[in-house]
């Protein structure tokens, strides 16, 4: 039993960029610090209507809640403070788009916007069917305990390569403009082993086949307790003449977005959660289907999938009986 609720869109691993100094100034409306201007900030079309952007992290002393991205003077969108990078979706082909970036503090001070950075997006070109080529000859290598640089050979295409994705497991991580051959992904574990493709897109959308795979250990010690949910909670209600499983839990405190859980019942995967947008903030909550039997006991935990495309830690397990009198 698989329950989806809506279709999934998965935050990318952040990029290593060029780290610069941070400025910090007066806040808009009360004399506090605000945060500094990200630095390292990059655009890249990632289709014809579409362009991926991505920043440095902004230290700051009371951390940051969530960065703002405009698309010339209009505010086009916000993510958490912990996530880095953002596709930029509903653009028109064949036109030049100027993004800035700021960050906003978790008292609501506003930083001032980042430099201002460029990308084109490409022709939307009618009926291609044609994806590029496989990448060739993908290679990799650590750098450090979270973090990997990756290479590969250009791909061909018979319009152009307009960007590649990284993924994962099987799932996207990162994206590259078409002109880069290379990427260096962070937000990793340490002592986890990896296994990376990439796959090249075309203008209209279009994949490759992904490469080969690069697999890559990173160094350290990691026993996946520090991405585990916390403060797991089970009940159940009965509606209808079924039972119902309630699920809370305390999302990991992780560099990065989580939109999936995976619910094991029994020591067997019952259901899948997939939020197609960015989860609710704070706590969150889940019910599912677990049958029409009264007096049936069943153990419950769940885990998440991280922004690198692991399988997190599993909850503490709890355990639940099927009563009567629910609902």
């Amino acid at each position: 039993m698989r329950g989806i609720p809506f279709p999934a869109v998965r935050a990318c691993a952040a990029v290593l960029l060029v780290a610069g100094c941070g400025w910090s100034g007066t806040a808009e409306g009360d004399g506090g610090r605000a945060p500094g201007a990200p630095t390292g900030v990059m655009a890249a079309a990632g289709s014809a209507d579409s362009v991926h952007v991505m920043w440095n992290a902004v230290p700051d002393a009371t951390g940051i809640g969530a960065y703002e991205v405009y698309r010339g003077a209009t505010k086009v969108t916000e993510v958490p403070g912990a996530q880095h990078m953002v596709d930029v979706t509903r653009l028109r082909p064949s036109t030049v788009y100027v993004f800035t970036v700021r960050a906003r503090d978790t008292e609501g001070r506003l930083g001032p916007p980042s430099r201002r950075v460029r990308a084109r997006t490409p022709a939307l070109v009618a009926a291609d069917r044609s994806a590029p080529t496989r990448p060739s000859r993908p290679g990799g290598r650590v750098a450090g305990s979270r973090a990997v640089r990756l290479s590969w050979g250009a791909s061909r295409d018979d319009r152009s390569v307009v960007s590649y994705d990284v993924c994962q497991g099987g799932v996207k991580i990162h994206s590259v403009g078409g002109r880069r051959t290379a990427a260096v992904v962070t937000g990793l574990r340490p002592g986890t082993r990896y296994v990376f493709t990439v796959r090249a897109r075309d203008a209209a959308g279009n994949l490759s086949p992904a490469s080969a795979p690069v697999r890559l250990t990173t160094p350290g010690t990691d026993d996946g307790r520090d991405t585990a949910p916390t403060g797991f909670t089970a009940a159940t209600h009965r509606s209808g003449g079924a039972y119902y499983i309630d699920l809370s839990w305390d999302p990991p405190a992780v560099d990065g977005i989580v939109t999936e859980y995976r619910i094991q019942l029994d020591d067997a995967t019952a259901t899948s959660l997939v939020w197609g947008a960015d989860p609710p903030p704070g706590r969150a909550h889940y019910s599912f289907y677990a049958g029409t039997d009264a007096g049936t006991a069943h153990r419950v935990r769940l885990r998440a999938r991280l922004p690198d495309g692991t399988w997190g830690g599993f909850s503490a397990e709890r355990t639940v009986t099927m009563t009567a009198g629910d609902g």
